[in-house]
């Protein structure tokens, strides 16, 4: 089963200039939580953003680049979306879209879990995700998050399903 876990701001953005743009732990140990001891995919730029490998978690990288390569066995390249789709859309293994927003796009029609946390500020940016066919997605879980001195704007945590 293909899921994707992201956060967005109010007005769609996810990042900039290949990077995050807003500092949310409780976002990040949410991510961490959810995808810890599962594949995660994701494009070589998200993947070069990234500090390194993320641990306990095996890293499929989507690009178009046939050269590219990285040496670790947590890390698999694939050349193909198609590939991505053959492999995961039917499996009970539940895999994570983590990213960039090219990747978001291409993957949505396919996924059938959204695990999105909403920053509730606009940002500028430029790289956006897709727009969400609200008809299509049931809420399942919802969370309010809370602020404080680390979590400095408000977020709200949104777990959805496709309809069948």
């Amino acid at each position: 089963m293909l899921s994707i876990i992201a956060a967005i701001s109010e007005n769609g953005v996810i990042g900039n200039n290949n990077d995050l743009i807003w500092h949310l732990p409780a976002d990040l140990k949410r991510f961490k939580k959810i995808t810890s001891g599962h594949t995660v995919i994701l494009g070589r730029k998200t993947f070069q953003s990234l500090p390194g490998v993320l641990p306990n978690r095996y890293h499929i990288i989507i690009t178009k680049d046939k050269n590219f390569f990285v040496e670790d066995e947590n890390v698999e390249v694939v050349n193909s979306l198609d590939e991505i789709i053959t492999r995961f859309s039917n499996t009970e293994d539940e895999v994570f879209i983590i990213g960039g927003g090219e990747i978001y796009s291409q993957l949505l029609p396919y996924t059938s879990k959204l695990y999105i946390t909403k920053v509730k500020k606009h940002f500028d940016g430029d790289t956006f995700f897709p727009d969400i066919d609200d008809s299509s997605w049931n809420i399942v879980e919802q969370e309010i998050g809370v602020e404080d001195e680390r979590n400095t704007i408000p977020y709200e945590f949104i777990s959805l399903i496709r309809k069948i």
